[in-house]
C-alpha cells in the first residue's frame, strides 16, 4: 500500500464516521478549529494530515484511532 492509498483510506474512514455522527464537513471543521477546505481535502486524500490532526479527529468523532487506519477489503 502506498502513502497516497493510506491517506485516501484515512480520508474515506473520516468521512464515513463523520456522516455516521450526522456531522457536515463544516461542523467537523468548526469543532476542530480547522477550515472546511482542509477537511474536504483530507476526506478525498488530497491533503496529508499530521498524526496530531488524525488523533484530534478521532477524539472529536469519539472513535478509536485505529478505526481511521482500517482498510476496507
Amino acid at each position: 500500500m502506498t502513502y497516497d492509498e493510506v491517506y485516501k483510506n484515512i480520508g474515506l474512514n473520516i468521512k464515513k464516521y463523520r456522516k455516521a455522527k450526522g456531522l457536515t464537513q463544516q461542523q467537523l471543521a468548526d469543532k476542530l478549529g480547522m477550515s472546511l477546505n482542509f477537511i474536504g481535502k483530507i476526506e478525498v486524500g488530497y491533503d496529508r494530515p499530521s498524526l496530531y490532526t488524525i488523533i484530534d479527529i478521532s477524539n472529536c468523532l469519539e472513535i478509536p484511532l485505529e478505526e481511521l487506519f482500517k482498510v476496507k477489503c
